[in-house]
């Protein structure tokens, strides 16, 4: 069962500190006679809510770390809560304002971000358990000061009268992902009126969102986590420093552009592969600039040149390359003893796990495998481990 308001408030008292400490000591045990030692204090429903809080806890730390120990989810908030390192970039891009509006704050994950850095939050919700929920985070932060939440659609807010805003509206219909972002709530039409009419506005948006949708206007930053694309944000004119953004984290380092082509070389000493935000924003010939470098088919990503380090891509020293056989692979690779393999792809249609079987690795030795193609031949660069 999960979390009701009413089970939430009763969590949240000391008695329901306890039980959640007594449940957390407990879930990796026999989970019968787990609930049935619970339940032996307390009502089915509650500890019902309380397992499944420790396990949302559980699985939200690898977005929130520590933290998460001390927060309350939903589900769906559980999967798509902000990440902490991400929070804390986008009230970077914040910096100044000293109040903003959060609207479709969730359970709270940007809100927590935006408290942290000092900026007071009216979040806003439009499901009665997910702003009860917010509410808790705030508090349990201790954030009780700064941040206040009430339950309400965001499409009823004046947004004349809002210094700051950030929306992140819900994405998924069904309990399944919308393409269409008409579709989302509120719909992208309201996401675009908040970036024109509030002077300090961002928002988050689906990574996948079409270029030709983003207004010129409007800086698009795409940001990524520890190699992982995690969002899109748009922002403002007034917050709008560039018109694309590729961000990586946890580095904190940007690359920004026009878009501009990456010119076609021949293969080079390494290999680069761009962040999925770079990729993304279709900055993957600004990268090649700083590098550089040149891609190794007009339609790849796939960067080749000189050894220069950037955050912006991982990098691989080119051992040999060869036309993709199987046979071909499978000699090269036993002749360097090669018995790990990292193998990437990036316009090939092979089954990687499926070419892992067949290659029958062995040996002492590690390489990374990039499968491509040039000219549209299919070919085979061998590098070595991830430098």
């Amino acid at each position: 069962m999960s979390l009701t308001v009413e089970t939430l408030a009763r969590l949240r008292t000391d008695a329901g500190a306890a039980l959640l400490a007594d449940a957390a000591a407990r879930i990796d045990d026999d989970p019968v006679r787990t609930t049935a030692a619970l339940r032996a204090a307390h009502s089915p429903e509650l500890v019902a809510a309380a397992l499944t809080t420790v396990r949302l806890r559980q699985r939200a730390a690898t977005r929130l770390g520590p933290m998460a120990d001390r927060m309350f989810f939903t589900p769906d908030g559980a999967e798509q809560v902000t990440r902490t390192a991400v929070a804390a970039h986008r009230a970077a891009r914040f910096s100044g304002v000293q109040r903003i509006v959060d609207l479709c704050c969730g359970i709270g994950g940007d809100l927590l971000g935006f408290a942290a850095a000092g900026i007071a939050v009216d979040a806003i919700d439009a499901d009665p358990l997910t702003a009860a929920v917010a509410a808790a985070n705030a508090s349990a932060l201790g954030f009780d000061g700064l941040v206040s939440v009430r339950c309400t659609d965001a499409l009823t807010v004046d947004l004349g009268g809002v210094p700051a805003a950030f929306c992140d509206p819900a994405r998924r219909s069904g309990g399944r992902r919308t393409v269409d972002p008409e579709s989302y709530l509120p719909p992208y039409s309201y996401v675009l009126e908040l970036l024109a009419r509030v002077s300090f506005a961002g928002a988050k948006v689906a990574p996948g969102l079409d270029h030709a949708l983003i207004p010129a206007e409007v800086e698009a930053e795409w940001v990524s986590d520890r190699g992982v694309l995690v969002e899109l944000s748009l922002y403002s004119r007034d917050l709008a420093t560039t018109t694309r953004r590729a961000t990586v984290l946890p580095a904190g380092a940007s690359l920004t552009g026009d878009g501009e082509p990456a010119p076609v070389g021949p293969i080079g000493d390494w290999l680069y592969d761009p962040d999925p935000a770079v990729v993304r924003a279709h900055l993957v010939g600004e990268l090649a600039s700083s590098l550089g470098a040149a891609v190794v088919d007009p339609h790849i990503a796939y960067l080749t040149g000189p050894r220069v380090p950037t955050p912006f891509a991982k990098a691989y020293q080119i051992q040999d390359v060869v036309p993709f056989s199987l046979k071909k692979l499978r000699s090269a690779l036993r002749t360097r003893e090669i018995g790990r393999l990292t193998i990437l792809k990036r316009g090939s249609a092979v089954d990687v796990e499926q070419l892992r079987r067949d290659l029958r690795l062995r040996g002492p030795n590690e390489a990374a495998l990039a499968l491509t193609r040039i000219a549209q031949r299919p070919v085979a660069l061998i590098c070595s481990a991830l430098d």
